[in-house]
């Protein structure tokens, strides 16, 4: 789509390392830019780019070694076909399975380090990063013991749903009380296309309140679907 940023000059000359990153929502994708990522890969509402999407933007990106960060369990397979298809450029890819994780790996690394020491040390801090997602039931279910009727606001950790109620706010204090534990230093939060600046400023002044002892972190993701993205770590 017209979405996909490149900010590659085709006439520099090969960097040493690149990054790509799959992300959904503006917000995300100024993070991601601001962290250093060559090519954003628009996931759009599903998500699911294909291992044709990688290997376009594998083909942008002038880097010796890239980095792909897929940011979902569904697209890891599709990101790692795209591989062996590579020639002349070494392709990582690091198992991110969300955002949060993503931009963890992405800040772990470490230009002084090798590519291999570098791919251990992103895999290992990005497995430390709890991620946990609010949205709405889009139709009547039940998930375990859980009855949720439509519209109903829920809090997702990985794949269950450990949180319901009636309003964001208090689904995603429920979300973030069962991802913090005795261990957990930072909360970051990022608010959708759906959320005011403003109330997302009121919950974290309840995140605040509530664990004095973590730091915290608020930013704008512009995330369709998800109300609010939280990672602990």
């Amino acid at each position: 789509g017209g979405s996909d940023g490149s900010v590659v000059d085709p006439d520099a000359p090969r960097k040493e390392v690149g990054f790509i990153a799959v992300s959904v929502g503006k917000g995300m994708n100024e993070i991601f830019k601001g962290l250093g990522v060559d090519y954003i890969i628009s996931g759009g509402q599903t998500m699911n780019p294909s291992t044709d999407d990688f290997l376009n933007a594998i083909e942008k990106v002038n880097a010796e070694t890239i980095f792909v960060l897929p940011n979902n369990s569904n697209i890891i397979l599709a990101a790692k076909q795209a591989v062996d298809l590579v020639e002349g450029k070494k392709i990582i890819v690091i198992p991110t399975k969300t955002i949060p994780q993503g931009i963890t790996a992405i800040i772990t690394f470490d230009e002084e380090k090798s590519p291999e020491e570098n791919e251990e040390l992103m895999t290992e801090e990005m497995s430390k990063v709890k991620t946990g997602q609010v949205t709405y039931a889009i139709r009547d279910t039940k998930i375990g013991d859980v009855e949720i009727s439509k519209n109903d606001i829920m809090g997702l950790d990985d794949k269950d749903i450990v949180a319901t109620g009636d309003t964001i706010g208090e689904t995603t204090l429920k979300l973030v009380d069962s991802m913090v534990d005795e261990d957990s230093v930072l909360i970051s939060v990022y608010y959708g296309e759906g959320v005011t600046e403003e109330d997302a400023g009121v919950l974290m002044e309840q995140i605040q309140e509530k664990y004095p002892d973590c730091d915290t972190d608020l930013h704008f993701g512009g995330q369709p679907v998800y109300y609010y993205i939280v990672s602990v770590e």
